[in-house]
């Protein structure tokens, strides 16, 4: 029981860092953009782990990829900052809810979709689904919870997410899942 604690531990640890990582990468690559909501690769690791090692873990790392957007727009202050982080102006208790339930819920959905259909078509659902849950409860938590703060036209800031950051993230992390995860799964036999 011990060991297996343990190894749960490192595990965690070796995802965050690697979280870590494509984080800063990332930030810096996409300040390079003009839209005010930049694609996410963080969220990719949070689906190989829920693939890999199970929702419990999936969902802890989502947590943890929460509170890294939480933090980052709190630090890094940005025109929609206040959608991810409850400490800056408009910011309320419904950025909480933005910033950290879609990235948990990124924790779980791929290891059900991917229990359900054990081969390459699941992998790249369970990849696709990942992305999804994040993007669908994150727009949705924005246009019902936020609608009214945004100080332009919310409807064509959410159409730049759609159609840019979507697209994007789903080539992203299908292409990357089924290239790491068969890896993995190889390793942890």
């Amino acid at each position: 029981m011990k060991n297996k604690k343990s190894n749960q531990v490192a595990t965690l640890a070796i995802f965050i860092a690697i979280m870590i990582v494509l984080e800063s990468i990332s930030q810096a690559i996409f300040s390079a953009f003009v839209l005010p909501i930049k694609p996410t690769i963080t969220h990719i690791p949070v689906i190989v782990a829920s693939i890999i090692y199970g929702p419990k873990i999936g969902a802890q790392l989502g947590g943890f990829m929460g509170v890294m957007s939480m933090i980052r727009n709190t630090i890094l202050l940005g025109p929609v900052s206040y959608i991810f982080s409850p400490f800056v102006e408009n910011g309320n208790f419904y950025s909480i809810l933005i910033a950290v339930l879609p990235r948990i819920l990124i924790g779980i959905t791929p290891f059900y979709v991917y229990k359900a259909m054990s081969n390459r078509t699941g992998l790249a659902l369970a990849a696709a689904t990942g992305t999804l849950t994040n993007t669908l409860f994150v727009l949705s938590g924005i246009f019902f919870l936020f609608g009214s703060v945004y100080a332009g036209n919310i409807q064509a800031l959410l159409a730049s997410i759609v159609s840019f950051n979507t697209l994007a993230e789903l080539i992203i992390s299908i292409s990357l899942v089924l290239a790491i995860v068969p890896v993995l799964q190889k390793v942890k036999k």
